[in-house]
């Protein structure tokens, strides 16, 4: 036997939930989209209450997908994580995630290009350093290597050594060399392309060669 719906009442301090009372007794929260076909005096069965419940489950954890994304675009692992910590079951992840993708709002290669894309107009990284931050991301390596394909490393640690080096007082081409090393270094560049790169960038700053006996460019600690 069903139980018959005496009321529905939108929740105060969220409008998009509906409060359901069963039988004059208040049995449930729904999302108000969920609401749209039911009305007062109407009976649900069992099996219609767990439908409407399993329902409401999906739209509930849907919805919190949907505001973790509007404060910036987010990986598929970032879904993921962020829906099992609010408690969300594997299927229904599985479920929101195939729909997010549907409809756009998730796209790791996107994602991938457009984090290369700020990071080399704004904070120029070497190809290790973007490895690394995407694969924190949970990016799959194959995303990552589409997204670094045109990457110029050499331009990039020229970028970022130009932009660094004003910061350094050092007139001193080994103190200078140490320094700049260092930060080219943590912006995972490689040993061959920060070479070359400080070389280049001493020589403009000085408008000068550096000695023959100087150019001996061994790896220094930070």
């Amino acid at each position: 036997m069903g139980r018959k719906i005496t009321g529905m009442q939108i929740q105060k301090h969220n409008k998009q939930r509906v409060n359901i009372y069963l039988d004059g007794e208040f049995a449930f929260g729904l999302a108000r989209i969920l609401t749209a076909w039911l009305k007062t005096g109407q009976e649900l069965s069992k099996e219609k209450i767990a439908q409407l419940l399993a329902e409401d489950e999906r739209e509930a954890a849907f919805q919190k997908a949907v505001k973790f994304l509007s404060y910036r675009d987010r990986t598929e692992a970032e879904i993921h994580a962020h829906l099992v910590n609010y408690g969300a079951s594997e299927n229904i992840i599985s479920e929101i995630v195939v729909r997010l993708k549907q409809n756009g709002l998730i796209d790791d290669n996107r994602f991938a290009s457009t984090w290369v894309e700020n990071r080399t107009a704004f904070r120029p990284r070497g190809r290790q350093a973007l490895t690394y931050e995407l694969k924190q991301k949970g990016i799959a390596l194959h995303t990552i290597d589409k997204a670094l394909e045109d990457i110029d490393e050499d331009e990039l640690a020229y970028r970022a050594a130009q932009k660094h080096q004003n910061k350094i007082s050092a007139d001193n081409w080994l103190d200078f060399r140490k320094k700049l090393y260092a930060h080219l270094a943590r912006r995972g560049f490689s040993y061959e392309i920060i070479a070359t790169t400080v070389q280049k960038v001493w020589s403009e700053r000085h408008n000068t060669s550096i000695p023959d006996h100087e150019t001996q460019f061994e790896e220094v600690d930070e």
